[in-house]
């Protein structure tokens, strides 16, 4: 495709364009790959025997699912309304890209892209799999497939592992085999856990989730220190339909809208107060496809609520420090007669403010896990060590640098991240330029959208392995940029769009 795109009448740039008015790569942090199912089936057999097969056709679309015929035996049975039609059609091209890697590498000029980290497809269902032996077994073969068909594409196509975290010894498995074994330099890992107990008589199931840090079932340590050693960072994709207000019947859409942010944020939200960031101050963490307001909103949340109840402020709460006397005196002069007639109760009024859990919590620092001893360790776990993948076409992707001002400078790590293959994205060719168009309106200035599309992708996969992008189209920019003090801008300006 050469020229112009026209949209609504107007001539816009093109995917070529804008790529060659860059003075850097393109990354495309989280791109979609869709796996060729029969020969995902065929390794499935290999690792697992036949057993599995069917499961496997079922868990994946092979075999049509069966839906409750009412919405009564739908709810009655736990069903929710999930993906449908969730992949190009019309545009039949798009559909054989994704799933075709000497397609897609030849294609990627026509996109824009120079380096593409794809997430699996039909590999996203291992995370919420509930049945152990299939999950352990999907995960197996889906990281065969993409290790095996994508493999003489490496220079160009980054195909990621799935990781499954129901427990850390799987994780632990599937995670050298990805990457000792099979030489996959990305992982995405389930970042919501659906855990299912019983009370004591052992007949009412309850659901929670685990995510992994705060209050975790299992101690996932193990986990992260071999990401050290591997040279990986965990990228999480869960989705958070399913869970919450988002099981509608009948409605995908009711429970699609918003639901990677709900399942960014609970990740987030358990890693930070499990102190895991501040244990492990190697890797960084991505949270994809979700965007960064939730981010913007959870981060302006816990700086506000630690600014009341650190440690030190905890003391204005303490009932020991409530002058009773002088507030009955208050009560004496400024009461209403209908409360003064229940003056005798005010003692009791008063104390009916929450017992602290000396046991689990005995200094009452709720923060104290965490690991953090300032406002600046929340910024610096949110601003350096957080990254967020978001889709090119959301305009709001400006506020990851535009609300400086309001979180005393506080910058979020945004990354350029596509999601082709996928129903969001009805033209390959677009992803590019959607991102850029916020450029043309002036709302990102040239260094902002460097970092959107290269820097912060470089600064997420390399800082814990620079040698990530070893062999692939992008391994000088990559080296030089991780070499430069602080992770600067690549591109030096005055701040003018350069646009094509």
């Amino acid at each position: 495709m050469t020229g112009s795109r026209v949209i609504g009448g107007n001539s816009v740039s093109t995917a070529q364009q804008v790529r060659e008015s860059l003075e850097h790569p393109v990354i495309d942090a989280d791109g979609h790959l869709v796996e060729y199912l029969p020969l995902v089936k065929e390794f499935l057999r290999e690792e697992a025997g036949s057993e599995l097969v069917r499961d496997f056709e079922s868990s994946t679309g092979l075999l049509p699912p069966e839906i409750p015929d009412s919405i009564q035996s739908r709810r009655h049975a736990g069903f929710y309304r999930g993906a449908w039609w969730g992949l190009p059609a019309e545009n039949s091209l798009d559909r054989a890209t994704a799933a075709l890697p000497r397609l897609m590498y030849d294609r990627l000029d026509e996109l824009g892209i120079d380096l593409a980290f794809l997430y699996p497809t039909y590999g996203l269902s291992v995370l919420a799999m509930a049945q152990d032996d299939l999950r352990v077994a999907m995960a197996r073969a889906f990281n065969r497939y993409v290790a095996e068909v994508y493999g003489g594409f490496v220079d160009r196509l980054c195909p990621v592992a799935v990781i499954p975290m129901n427990s850390p010894d799987e994780a632990l498995a599937e995670l050298d085999h990805a990457v000792e074994e099979l030489g996959l330099r990305a992982v995405m890992m389930a970042g919501l856990v659906n855990r299912s107990t019983q009370n004591d008589e052992g007949d009412c199931r309850i659901q929670t989730f685990d995510s992994l840090g705060h209050d975790s079932v299992f101690d996932y340590d193990p986990v992260w220190t071999r990401c050290v050693e591997l040279g990986v960072s965990p990228a999480f994709h869960s989705f958070g339909y399913g869970w919450g207000s988002r099981r509608s019947t009948r409605n995908y859409m009711y429970n699609h809208v918003g639901n990677f942010a709900a399942a960014g944020e609970a990740t987030a939200r358990s890693l930070f107060f499990g102190g895991v960031p501040t244990r492990f101050p190697e890797l960084n963490w991505a949270f994809q496809e979700g965007g960064v307001v939730w981010a913007l909103n959870l981060l302006s949340d816990i700086v506000g609520h630690y600014g009341k109840r650190n440690e030190a402020g905890l003391r204005n709460y303490e009932p020991d420090r409530l002058d009773v006397q002088h507030v009955r005196e208050l009560f004496d002069k400024y009461g209403e007669q209908s409360q003064i007639r229940h003056i005798g109760e005010l003692e009791k009024f008063l104390n009916a403010v929450g017992i602290r859990d000396d046991e689990l919590c005995p200094t009452g620092d709720e923060f104290l896990e965490s690991g953090i001893k300032s406002v600046e360790d929340i910024y610096e776990i949110f601003c350096s060590r957080y990254f967020f993948g978001c889709e090119s076409d959301d305009p709001l992707n400006v506020l990851a640098t535009r609300c400086s001002t309001l979180l005393d400078g506080a910058e979020m790590k945004s990354m350029f991240a596509s999601d082709i293959g996928h129903w969001d994205v009805t033209d390959m060719r677009s992803v590019l330029p959607d991102a850029w168009d916020l450029v043309e309106e002036g709302l990102l200035v040239p260094e902002e959208f460097s970092a959107f599309v290269f820097g912060n992708v470089v600064d997420f996969y390399g800082r814990v392995n620079p040698e990530v992008f070893e062999g692939t189209s992008v391994e000088d920019q990559a080296r030089s940029y991780l070499s430069t003090s602080g992770g600067s801008s690549p591109v030096a300006g005055d701040g003018e769009p350069k646009g094509p």
